[in-house]
């Protein structure tokens, strides 16, 4: 039981600590000891190759390791760029004077975090930023708009691959030795059945059209006036976007088409060098918003600009670098065997998706962080699921990255959590409070979908159950609301 003792003390410092850098590397260090019999030097000798093994491996450089730490790098310099540089606040000022009732005004919020899809936290600063003086002119309480703040943040990012989500959870896929399809397909395959993400969407796109879900909150019709802020204009936060989008989908199938070996959408998909083409789009989308930053006059700021960007992403590149040693750690020291072999023993595959999802949930709650959880659980039950239902892997992999973004929408030590409050005006916990009924009824509905699904419901018709509960769930929120109401306004 030795071989699984780093991954004990991973979970366990990650629970307590609620640090993920911390507990990786307190498991890679144990891991190298135990591997090579508690001799310190050999121990960093293993971890000096290791780490040198990232990047340069057998005579030739390890390019996807290499690009994925690159996109990631770019993406972060593309969200302090169209921060700082107030391509962000002039979209605000551009929509505010295309709004004119309080409907308007939540689904401009909520369309606003759908299009500001690159990052969780630059989506929680931008959207709230712009949205808080549209909250404050439409009546929409700070709590309100720091649900439609987080719910659209998280969730959505891990449901795009051109997010900062996507090379991040596509390197964890990468190493996973047998996932039967491509990083990018493995992605989007996830995505497809992760039904918490899309439930929790659905619920905000409800809540916000009907005005369902929130009590003393009336639909106001205000007439705006123009002013002298009415030129603003939205291009300089469409274009970089737009160019990151269109043009990873572009370098994608260029690259796919030059290495497929057959013709086919999906041949060129699987044959598609993703690192370089994630790499090459963002590397364009900066480019893009560093021209912005010029044409508005930030030229002698860019230099501090581009470096925020960098900073804003290190933790998560130490979180990534840490999490590919452990992976390897985990191989060499035959953990993910040990376990398969205990969940083939102890866990019942009936109920394997949903206890995943449950786990995920609490690890994720407990220490505040998705990515984290993310490290920690993709490999560990990549390994379970592999070993009781292989037909399983990518939607028990789905059940890891819902669970780990329900426990991280709930959590109160939760970066997105707390970010999303303050940047709405509202209480960290009032937020994370007047949220948490729509959390946990987008999770029952996903906890159904999931066990549905690993009793062998089709995945259409597990989304349809997800969707039929989540919205019967609101629908009976909003009738307690009501009744509420009237017994308050009878007294």
């Amino acid at each position: 039981m030795l071989e699984l003792f780093p991954l004990l003390l991973t979970l366990t410092l990650a629970l307590l600590l609620r640090r993920t850098l911390i507990a990786l590397g307190a498991g890679v260090l144990c891991g190298a000891l135990i591997l090579n019999d508690f001799a310190p030097v050999d121990s960093v000798g293993y971890l000096g190759r290791g780490i040198q093994g990232l990047f340069y491996q057998d005579g030739a450089w390890q390019s996807w390791h290499l690009n994925v730490l690159a996109a990631m790098l770019l993406l972060g310099i593309m969200t302090s760029l169209l921060g700082r540089s107030g391509a962000v606040a002039e979209f605000g000022v551009w929509l505010s004077h295309r709004i004119r009732d309080g409907r308007q005004a939540r689904l401009g919020v909520v369309g606003l975090g759908f299009l500001v899809f690159i990052d969780g936290i630059f989506s929680c600063l931008a959207v709230g930023s712009v949205g808080r003086p549209l909250a404050q002119h439409y009546g929409i309480s700070a709590n309100r708009l720091a649900y439609m703040v987080d719910t659209t943040a998280s969730p959505l990012c891990s449901l795009v691959p051109v997010a900062s989500w996507g090379p991040y959870v596509m390197a964890l896929l990468a190493g996973i030795a047998f996932l039967p399809v491509s990083p990018l397909e493995a992605f989007i395959g996830i995505a497809a059945v992760n039904f918490y993400a899309i439930g929790a969407l659905l619920l905000v796109l409800l809540g916000s059209w009907l005005n369902w879900g929130w009590s003393g909150e009336p639909e106001p019709t205000i007439d705006t006036a123009a002013d002298d802020l009415t030129h603003a204009s939205p291009w300089p936060l469409f274009l970089p976007l737009a160019a990151l989008l269109i043009s990873s989908v572009a370098f994608t199938l260029y690259s796919g088409s030059r290495l497929a070996s057959e013709p086919g959408l999906g041949a060129m998909l699987t044959a598609a060098d993703i690192g370089a083409a994630m790499r090459d789009a963002s590397a364009l989308a900066v480019l893009v918003a560093m021209v912005g930053s010029l044409w508005r006059g930030r030229g002698s700021l860019l230099g501090a600009d581009l470096l925020v960007g960098l900073k804003s992403m290190a933790l998560a590149v130490g979180i990534l670098l840490l999490t590919w040693m452990i992976g390897q750690l985990i191989k060499d020291l035959g953990a993910g065997a040990r376990i398969a072999n205990l969940a083939r023993e102890w866990l019942s595959a009936d109920y394997m998706l949903a206890g995943i999802f449950g786990l995920c949930a609490v690890m994720a709650f407990a220490t505040g962080t998705s990515w984290g959880t993310f490290a920690i659980m993709i490999p560990l039950c990549a390994e379970v699921a592999h070993s009781l239902q292989p037909e399983l892997l990518l939607p028990a992999l789905a059940a890891v990255m819902a669970g780990s973004v329900f426990g991280d929408h709930c959590s109160p030590i939760s970066d997105t959590s707390i970010l999303s409050a303050t940047a709405s005006g509202a209480e960290v916990q009032g937020h994370v409070t007047s949220q948490l009924p729509f959390a946990l009824m987008a999770a029952i509905a996903a906890l159904l979908a999931f066990q549905a699904l690993n009793l062998g419901l089709a995945t259409a018709a597990a989304l349809g159950l997800m969707a039929l509960v989540a919205t019967a769930l609101l629908w009976l929120w909003q009738r307690r609301l009501k009744a509420a109401e009237t017994r308050g306004s009878g007294d």
